[in-house]
C-alpha cells in the first residue's frame, strides 16, 4: 500500500503577512504622540510658536492631500499651475500617505469597487480594516497601477515617486525641526520634531483614515444609497471638506463636496480662491439641476421604504400625507424629465420653466425630508 504524504506547504515565518515598514511607522508614530509628546508639554511646556507651526504644517499637509492628492491628481476635478502642484507634492509627501502615484491609484479603485473585494479599504471586511487595517497588512496581491496613466504624463508627479522619502523626511520632519531649533535651540528642535512633526503626522493621517472608515459607517445618505458612503458634518470640520462623502462618491468628478454655501469646505474655497487669482483653472461642478434630481429620487426612495415599513404601522392620516408627497415628487420627477427634453428652439422658455421647476423642487424635498425626519424613516 502506497504511503500517502501530505501536501507540501511552503515555510512562513510568522507576521510574514505584515507590512513592516507601514505597521513599525504607524504605530510608533501613535505611541510618540500619546507618550513623549505629553511628556514633552508637562517637561517644557507649550509657547505659540510651537501651536501656530503645528496649526501651519496640519493645515498645509492636510489641504495638500484634500486639494493635490484627492480632487487634483485622484479625480482630475481642476487644472493647476506648477506652483500648485510643486506644493501639494511637496506637502503632500510629508504627510506619509505614501506617493501621489500610489495614493491616486488605491483611490480610483476605492471609487471603481466600492465596498467590493477589489476596493483596497473595503468597510465591508469591518471598521478596522478600512481605517488602518489594510495598511499593517497584506492581504491582497500587489495591485497593478494601471488606472493612473494619465498621471504619468506629469513630470512633477514623477518626480515626487522618485523622491519621496527624501522630501517625506526633511518637509515633514526636518524642515519643522530646524524652525523649532531657530526659534528655541535644542529644546525647540525637540519640540517642532514632536509636535509639528510627529504629532501632525499622526493627526493628519488619522483625519484621512476617518473618511475610510467613519464615512462609511455613520451619517447621511441624502443623493444614494447604492454604496456605503455617508455625508458628516463633523468629519468635515477635521477633513477640510472631506466629510461630505455621500456626495463625492455620487458625483465624484466635482470640484466640491459640500456642495451647499453653508457646508464647511475649505478645500473647495481654497480652490475657489487659487481661480480667482489664476492659479487653477477649468474648476467641474455637477448642475445643480442634476443634484436636485438626486435627491429627489433619493427622497422618493425613502418614502416608498416607509410606506411599505410594517414594523411600526402609521396613523392613516399619516399615511395619507406619505402618499400625497410621494405622488408630488413623482409628478415633479416627470415634469423635470420632459423639461430635460425640451427642444433648443424653446431655449428661453425652457430655461424660465426649468427655474420654476427646480425652486417647486427644492421647496417640495425640503417639505418631504422634513417629513421624513417626522415618521423616522430609515436612512
Amino acid at each position: 500500500m502506497d504511503t500517502i504524504y501530505p501536501p507540501f506547504v511552503p515555510f512562513k515565518l510568522p507576521g510574514s503577512r505584515i507590512n513592516w515598514v507601514t505597521s513599525s511607522f504607524l504605530i510608533g508614530t501613535a505611541v510618540i504622540s500619546i507618550t513623549v509628546v505629553p511628556w514633552y508639554l508637562w517637561s517644557f511646556g507649550l509657547d505659540w510658536f510651537q501651536v501656530s507651526m503645528f496649526f501651519a504644517f496640519f493645515i498645509a499637509t492636510g489641504l495638500s492631500i484634500t486639494l493635490g492628492y484627492h480632487r487634483l491628481f485622484a479625480h482630475f476635478t481642476f487644472q493647476a499651475r506648477w506652483p500648485v502642484k510643486l506644493f501639494t507634492l511637496l506637502f503632500g509627501a510629508a504627510a506619509f500617505e505614501n506617493a501621489a502615484l500610489d495614493w491616486a491609484s488605491d483611490h480610483r479603485r476605492h471609487h471603481k469597487h466600492v465596498d467590493h473585494d477589489d476596493d483596497p479599504y473595503d468597510i465591508s471586511n469591518g471598521f478596522w480594516y478600512a481605517h488602518i487595517g489594510w495598511l499593517l497588512f497584506k492581504l491582497n496581491a500587489e495591485r497593478p497601477r494601471d488606472n493612473i496613466a494619465d498621471l504619468y504624463k506629469d513630470r512633477l508627479v514623477v518626480l515626487q515617486e522618485r523622491f519621496y522619502v527624501p522630501l517625506a523626511l526633511t518637509v515633514g520632519f526636518a524642515l519643522p525641526t530646524l524652525l523649532g531649533w531657530l526659534h528655541g535651540g535644542g529644546i525647540g528642535a525637540l519640540g517642532g520634531f514632536l509636535i509639528a512633526g510627529v504629532a501632525r503626522v499622526t493627526a493628519v493621517q488619522h483625519m484621512t483614515f476617518f473618511i475610510n472608515s467613519l464615512c462609511h459607517t455613520v451619517g447621511n445618505r441624502p443623493y444614494s444609497t447604492k454604496c456605503s458612503a455617508r455625508d458628516s458634518w463633523l468629519m468635515a470640520i477635521f477633513t477640510f471638506g472631506e466629510g461630505y462623502h455621500n456626495y463625492h462618491h455620487e458625483f465624484q468628478y466635482d470640484y466640491r463636496n459640500g456642495v451647499k454655501w453653508w457646508q464647511w469646505d475649505p478645500t473647495k474655497w481654497t480652490i475657489w480662491t487659487l481661480e480667482k487669482v489664476g492659479l487653477v483653472r477649468g474648476l467641474r461642478r455637477v448642475p445643480e439641476e442634476k443634484i436636485l434630481f438626486a435627491q429627489l429620487t433619493e427622497a422618493r426612495r425613502r418614502l416608498e421604504e416607509r410606506l411599505a415599513c410594517a414594523v411600526r404601522p402609521l396613523p392613516e392620516p399619516m399615511q395619507e400625507l406619505l402618499h400625497a408627497t410621494n405622488a408630488r415628487l413623482e409628478q415633479l420627477a416627470t415634469r423635470w424629465k420632459e423639461f430635460k427634453s425640451a427642444s433648443a428652439s424653446k431655449a428661453d422658455e425652457y430655461m424660465e420653466q426649468a427655474g420654476a421647476a427646480l425652486y417647486e423642487i427644492r421647496e417640495e424635498l425640503r417639505n418631504a425630508l422634513a417629513l421624513l425626519d417626522r415618521v423616522g424613516a430609515p436612512a
